[in-house]
């Protein structure tokens, strides 16, 4: 076992930026607005499920179809560009169908896409052509139950963070996704070419 505190809490925090659990409180509440009660803790199951099953699946589909890690590692770091522009600059690149189903809202669009989204799995499978996978693996679990408070405690967090407070932390961590993606494009870009 290669447990590595940094890479630990490395991986976390790009996680943690790229759900962007925090940031999307708005949306939890307006949800449960919409269908009442969301089931916090099979959410949160469901999107760490998701997460995990993709870390040891995804690169096993990408050899499918001829793609190696350092590839989908660069295509990834332009999605973390592109959230990264989206958390800081406050605008909306991407928009989900307007068509959401209220019966399973816990699952869709909850768990996914919102928390296993396309940034969080095409960042999970950056990370791990950077990171021991045990480490990726402890950095997705302390999210789940990150997400798990956040979501039992959507409404107290909001309240006491305030409209304001939501947006500072999502440009912060959106400075730092911004930073990390950079990075990220600059280490497998080189192997590409070589």
């Amino acid at each position: 076992m290669n447990f590595n505190l940094k890479e630990i809490v490395t991986a976390f925090m790009v996680l943690f930026a790229v759900i962007d659990i925090i940031g999307n409180i708005p949306i939890i509440i307006d949800l449960r607005k919409k269908v009442g009660h969301i089931q916090s803790g099979k959410a949160s199951i469901i999107a760490g499920l998701i997460m995990i099953v993709f870390l040891f699946l995804g690169q096993s589909l990408l050899g499918l179809i001829g793609l190696d890690v350092n590839s989908f590692a660069v295509a990834g770091s332009f999605i973390l560009f592109f959230i990264a522009l989206e958390m800081i600059l406050g605008i909306t690149l991407y928009k989900d169908d307007e068509n959401q189903a209220t019966i399973t809202a816990t699952v869709f669009p909850l768990a996914f896409p919102l928390i296993a989204g396309p940034g969080s799995l095409t960042t999970l499978l950056s990370l791990r052509a950077e990171f021991y996978i045990e480490n990726i693996i402890i950095a997705v679990l302390l999210n789940v139950l990150l997400i798990f408070i956040v979501l039992k405690t959507s409404s107290k967090i909001e309240r006491i963070i305030g409209p304001n407070g939501i947006q500072i932390i999502r440009k912060v961590f959106g400075v730092i996704l911004l930073a990390i993606a950079v990075k990220l494009f600059a280490q497998n870009i080189k192997a590409l070419f070589i």
